[in-house]
C-alpha cells in the first residue's frame, strides 16, 4: 500500500527555502475575514450601549422612588457646600485667612535678634549691629 504525501512534500519544499504557494483569493479571503471582526465589534459595542443604556434608566426610577441623588450630584453639593464659608467652624480654607497672618515669621525672627541684642554688652552690640 503506498500513501500519497502531497501536502507533506509541498510543506517540506516551504522548510527548505522554497517559495510559498500563493493563494490567488487569500488577500480577498483575509478583507472578508477582517470585514467579520469589525462588524461582530461594532454589534458587541451596541449591544454593551443597549443594556447599559437598560440599566441606567432602571437606576433612575430607583433614584425617583427612593430620591437618590446620583454620585456626580452629591459631590457637586458637597464641593459647593465646601466653598461658602462657613461662621463659627473650626477649620477654614487657606484662602479665607486674613492678610498679615502667618506672614509675620521675619518679623518674629528679628524681634527675637533685637531680644537678645539686648542683653549683650554693647561692644558685641556695636559688632552685631554692623
Amino acid at each position: 500500500m503506498v500513501l500519497c504525501c502531497t501536502g507533506a512534500t509541498k510543506d517540506m519544499g516551504k522548510m527548505l527555502g522554497g517559495e510559498e504557494e500563493k493563494d490567488p483569493d487569500a488577500q480577498k479571503k483575509e478583507e472578508e475575514r477582517q470585514e467579520a471582526l469589525r462588524q461582530q465589534e461594532e454589534e458587541r459595542k451596541a449591544k454593551h450601549a443597549r443594556m447599559e443604556a437598560e440599566r441606567e434608566k432602571v437606576r433612575q426610577q430607583i433614584r425617583d422612588k427612593y430620591g437618590l441623588k446620583k454620585k456626580e450630584e452629591k459631590e457637586a453639593e458637597e464641593k459647593a457646600a465646601l466653598e461658602q464659608p462657613c461662621e463659627g467652624s473650626l477649620t477654614r480654607p487657606k484662602k479665607a485667612i486674613p492678610a498679615g497672618c502667618g506672614d509675620e515669621e521675619e518679623e518674629e525672627e528679628e524681634s527675637i535678634l533685637d531680644t537678645v541684642l539686648k542683653y549683650l554688652p554693647g561692644p558685641l552690640q556695636d559688632m552685631f549691629k554692623k
